[in-house]
């Protein structure tokens, strides 16, 4: 059997998440973007602005550089993807930062205010940025499979809204909230910014893990595939971040960070929008009297949430090493 037709395979899979994980997703990623705001402090990130190139370069990376090369590498493996594991890691890339990007830039020796900085403006502006780039460059893939008759699929809808609003309540108003809450309780922030962050974290982890162990015999099946995928897009982001970084001609100290922060997405955000039947209806979505099942697009931005840990702390190892400021 060909890597396209166990793919294919891959896409009818249905995996066992239980009725309420989306909601438990939502309120869990939630609490890790308000522990991420309650580290950002507009007094600290002046330097940042006040010389902006580096946070432009690594803004532009993120919205723009990652989903361009997203676009050109499944382009480049159109005869083997299928479209809904394409789409899965456009939606990936359409991801603002990662959550734990700022531990591991703070790893490696980065510059933890550029980290801190993009982390915040990426995900303040996902609720325009990720519909946006997931309908643009969605839309340029299936056009692009249309015009070359690799595969006939049902035109599929991306509702811009039901993204926006979804994006704005998990990450806009904790991202507020957090912010608020450093400003005007300084004290009680920095008891509990700490410990809520590791907490959260180790939830979402849990959470994560927790949707690994009912489908283990899926996963064990079809891994080998899934991994290849995910660590090919997932070094195409790190070196994404490090070749803009160096091209611009940035300090070391700044490409280890845009490094980190193109390469750590926050595929938990595609995971809840995923699980949300208002913007991926089941009989659109998950249909098989329609042949568009999505368990491609589930299993790659599921084996993302995982991978990019492993990558991203090895990378942040390599740069702790590294002398060169």
């Amino acid at each position: 059997m060909s890597i396209r037709d166990q793919l294919s395979s891959l896409d009818a899979v249905n995996l066992n998440l239980g009725s309420g994980t989306g909601v438990i997703m939502s309120v869990v990623l939630a609490l890790i973007m308000f522990g991420i705001a309650l580290e950002i402090k507009p007094a600290a990130l002046k330097n940042i602005f006040v010389k902006p190139k580096s946070i432009i370069t690594g803004i532009a990376l993120q919205w723009f550089g990652l989903p361009m090369v997203t676009f050109l590498l499944i382009i480049a493996f159109s005869k083997i993807l299928t479209p809904m594991v394409c789409l899965g890691m456009i939606l990936v890339a359409s991801c603002p930062g990662g959550n734990i990007s700022n531990f591991m830039s703070s790893f490696a020796r980065g510059n933890i205010e550029l980290s801190v900085s993009m982390t915040a403006v990426s995900t303040v502006c996902a609720p325009f940025v990720t519909p946006f780039n997931f309908w643009f460059w969605g839309n340029q893939y299936l056009y692009f499979i249309g015009k070359t008759g690799i595969i006939t699929i049902p035109h599929l809808v991306i509702p811009f809204w039901n993204i926006f609003t979804t994006v704005f309540i998990i990450l806009g108003i904790p991202i507020v909230l957090g912010v608020l809450c450093s400003h005007y309780m300084p004290a009680f922030t920095e008891k509990v910014k700490k410990p809520f962050s590791i907490f959260s974290i180790v939830v979402f982890a849990v959470m994560v893990i927790g949707m690994f162990v009912p489908n283990w015999q899926l996963f064990v099946k079809y891994i080998i595939f899934i991994f290849i995928l995910v660590l090919i897009h997932n070094a195409c982001a790190f070196g994404t971040g490090f070749a803009g970084a160096s091209i611009m001609k940035l300090p070391f100290r700044d490409r280890r960070s845009i490094t980190i922060e193109v390469g750590i997405q926050n595929s938990g955000l595609g995971l809840t929008l995923l699980l949300n039947p208002m913007i991926f209806p089941p009989e659109i979505w998950n249909n098989p009297a329609t042949g568009v099942m999505y368990g491609g697009m589930l299993f790659v931005t599921c084996w993302w949430g995982i991978w990019h840990i492993i990558s991203g702390l090895s990378i942040a190892t390599i740069f702790r090493n590294i002398k060169k400021q």
